[in-house]
């Protein structure tokens, strides 16, 4: 049975979307959580007003919907600010009209908390109060609950499809400004296609995951590839930024039990969650896993605390030093660093822990080398050369960290496609790399 005062909290602050979003003012920095975290009838709502208001920024990371106010007409009244682009906010990075704030994933909560980023208001979807009066972030508690912390205004879209998650993912009525109800379905994203270039860099991977592991999977067709490929290793565990439908089959599997996780053991940690309505259902209540805020999944002491840590990262380029181009093409904005620093860091603290970065060889239909001499001008590295480690590609594994700059060079030329090994011994010899 709910508490009757916090019953009557909840029915005190619930409105309509018109009026809850009159908690914003000019000038306003909305914090919104990642991917399906995003409360779409509320941001819908200020989209449709978006003309009422005066410089009003909205960040996130993982925009999953092309809202009104993606508009390069009204960005003088609701201009997106972007911490990682995607599918739905990368046209206007790259045309310049959306903001872009570089950041290690692990460190946006300390950024907000000393006030180097805003957060003057918190959108968020949210489960069902639970009878003590707290409801779940249970979606993307990653930054946002620095942002409950310092913001002016709390507003939920309150949904019974939101898991009610175990973690430090919860907040209490009385934190709350406004709500609003939804019932639509959660945003849904299914597992990526996988073709024979990712099943191929997938085995290389899983062939090096020992019994035992501790995994970190990043998104993607290619570290996918890998997770379907885990079906006969034992007692996996997990300790993640995302929880997808991947890691939700090797759970359904028996592969994932967690009973040999050197840091909480028994429990599967994340800070987001993205995928299909049973991920979500498996979220609810589950006491198996955990949703934390990302300055805990992803500090790299935190996390480095599983001993066989595997931390699985794309990339679209990577030079012969090992410098890793993840997240732009040249000067243009793709993604965003993400976690991918903050887990191979974390892989490389771990007693035992392997970091892999993975990237099919070529790009544009094998018109261009991925593995490059040098990487494109403009282009925003993301792991550096100190950092990287395992570098995967359907030919093969390069194992770089301890290697001289020649020895790298050469373990790089080896794993790349063939038609453009020639090239990059001529290329490394101009610069001295062989």
């Amino acid at each position: 049975m709910t508490h009757p005062t916090a019953r009557a909290l909840y029915d005190d602050k619930r409105m309509s979307a018109d009026d809850a979003i009159r908690h914003v003012r000019d000038g306003d920095f909305i914090i919104v959580p990642s991917g399906a975290g995003e409360p779409p009838t509320l941001l819908g709502a200020l989209s449709e007003r978006r003309r009422d208001y005066r410089d009003v920024k909205v960040a996130q990371i993982l925009a999953l919907r092309k809202y009104g106010y993606f508009d390069c007409d009204t960005v003088g009244h609701v201009r997106h600010v972007a911490l990682f682009f995607g599918g739905a906010s990368r046209a206007a990075g790259q045309a310049g009209w959306a903001d872009f704030i570089p950041a290690y994933f692990s460190e946006l909560p300390g950024l907000i908390e000393r006030g180097h980023i805003a957060s003057d208001v918190v959108f968020s979807m949210a489960s069902p109060m639970d009878e003590h009066g707290y409801l779940s972030l249970s979606l993307g508690a990653d930054y946002t609950m620095a942002a409950v912390a310092k913001a002016r205004a709390v507003v939920l879209e309150v949904n019974p499809n939101v898991p009610f998650a175990h973690g430090q993912c919860h907040i209490h009525i009385s934190q709350v400004a406004a709500l609003v109800e939804s019932a639509e379905p959660v945003f849904e994203v299914g597992l990526p296609k996988i073709g024979p270039v990712q099943e191929a860099i997938g085995k290389y991977v899983a062939d090096m995951i020992d019994d035992g592991s501790t995994l970190q999977i990043g998104y993607g067709g290619i570290p996918d590839a890998v997770v379907m490929q885990l079906t006969d290793k034992r007692d996996l565990g997990i300790h993640t930024e995302m929880i997808g439908d991947g890691i939700l089959k090797l759970v359904e599997a028996g592969v994932v039990t967690n009973r040999r996780k050197t840091h909480l053991p028994g429990k599967m940690v994340a800070t987001f969650a993205l995928g299909s309505k049973r991920l979500y259902d498996f979220m609810h209540h589950n006491p198996m896993l955990e949703m934390h805020p990302v300055n805990f999944t992803n500090d790299p002491w935190t996390a480095g605390q599983n001993d066989n840590l595997v931390a699985i990262n794309a990339s679209l380029q990577v030079d012969l030093l090992g410098q890793c181009g993840s997240e732009s093409i040249a000067h243009l904005p793709y993604s965003g660093t993400g976690g991918q620093v903050d887990f191979v860091r974390a892989a490389n603290r771990s007693r035992g822990g392997k970091a892999f970065i993975v990237l099919p060889s070529t790009a544009k239909d094998g018109a261009i080398s991925r593995i490059v001499p040098t990487l494109s001008a403009g282009t925003h590295v993301t792991t550096s050369k100190n950092d990287v480690n395992y570098v995967v590609t359907e030919y093969g594994v390069a194992q770089l960290r301890g290697k001289s700059a020649r020895q790298r060079a050469d373990a790089l030329i080896g794993i790349a496609h063939p038609d453009f090994r020639a090239e990059l011994r001529a290329a490394a010899a101009k610069i001295n790399l062989c």
